[in-house]
């Protein structure tokens, strides 16, 4: 029972790790969805690409961040 009690007192004491996972998850979740918004943009045709105001050069830039939502 004692080897319980140091499991539990070692999670309390640690906050900061739990932030830390969950801000990775965080993290990976978004560029997740960044890379499928990116392939999304890269199977448009040019003609639907201009009709949402983009250029193939800008789908292939970072600068432009077009969010399918």
């Amino acid at each position: 029972m004692h080897s319980s009690n140091s499991t539990i007192s070692a999670r309390i004491m640690r906050p900061g790790l739990f932030l830390a996972i969950v801000t990775a998850a965080q993290w990976l979740a978004r560029k997740i969805n960044e890379r499928r918004n990116c392939n999304a943009l890269m199977e448009l045709s040019d003609e639907q690409l201009k009709d949402i105001g983009l250029s193939r050069g800008q789908t292939e830039s970072d600068v432009h961040v077009y969010s399918r939502n």
